[in-house]
């Protein structure tokens, strides 16, 4: 556990490190010796904000520090945290603190402050998350796929499910797969399995999800909640106490049994791919 723990860490220190300065994030994953795809799960999972979130957020609160105890230009200070222009450093200053950013040379003006994250685990009692490990040969899906944000995809996602269901391409949505990963984008997919002998629905693609071991995580109750809850366990409780294995891949998928009656009775799962080590 430590390990995973230390490498988060890590990485979050090289972010305060190089708040002044432009931070990519596969240099940052780096430093949890992690791939951009499963860092940004984990950060997000262990942290409850995505890593933009905290970039932004800590350089709004050094920038408001600089402004209220200096007399640096304010474009001197918007250039310093990574803004090209005035305007866009007043709206995202706005938007964190509420005021413009000369109201905050005013004296005794209210201002945020986001604090350094430091990472550390709790164990306030054991919670139930089943799993199996399973090896699948590679199979093929055929569905319609969109490129998301990572920033904003636990919101995204759920509304590209609804306007799937308003024209739903011949497809019953049998998987949700996580593919391509290049560190803030992704492409997610609406899928069932491939028939060779049928025609591919117009506007649908196919993807092949490659063959290996995965990790079972069983999901109960409505969705999108049921599924995102199981999910930040995952990320946050089962992973840093993994042990014998290591995560593959740059993807992962949703697997939905066919709906029911009763939403609190819907089951899902989500399948991590894995090596064992």
């Amino acid at each position: 556990m430590n390990g995973w723990i230390e490498g988060i860490q890590d990485s979050i220190e090289y972010i305060e490190q190089n708040l002044t300065s432009e931070l990519d994030i596969n240099k940052i994953a780096e430093k949890a010796a992690l791939s951009p795809f499963y860092y940004q799960r984990i950060f997000g999972a262990m942290c409850g904000v995505t890593v933009g979130e905290y970039i932004r957020s800590r350089r709004m609160t050094l920038a408001a520090q600089e402004l209220a105890c200096s007399d640096l230009k304010v474009i001197d200070i918007a250039l310093k945290y990574g803004y090209d222009s005035p305007d866009s450093f007043t709206k995202a200053f706005r938007c964190f603190h509420g005021i413009n950013p000369t109201q905050a040379r005013e004296p005794g003006t209210s201002l945020r402050s986001f604090a350094p994250l430091h990472i550390k685990i709790s164990l306030e009692g054991g919670t139930m998350l089943d799993y199996k490990i399973i090896e699948k040969a590679p199979f093929t899906v055929v569905g319609i796929k969109k490129r998301f944000d990572s920033e904003t995809s636990y919101e995204a996602i759920p509304r590209f499910w609804d306007e799937w269901s308003s024209d739903m391409k011949g497809l019953k949505g049998t998987f949700g797969i996580c593919s391509d990963m290049d560190g803030k984008t992704f492409d997610y997919w609406i899928a069932d399995l491939y028939q060779p002998w049928e025609d591919i629905p117009e506007g649908c693609g196919i993807y092949q999800v490659p063959g290996g071991l995965w990790a079972l995580f069983k999901c109960e109750g409505p969705l999108p909640d049921s599924m995102q809850k199981v999910n930040t366990q995952i990320w946050s409780e089962w992973l840093p106490s993994l042990k014998g294995y290591a995560l593959a891949g740059n993807y992962d998928l949703e697997f939905y049994l066919p709906p029911t009656q009763d939403p609190a009775d819907t089951v899902s799962y989500i399948c991590i791919p894995l090596t064992k080590l």
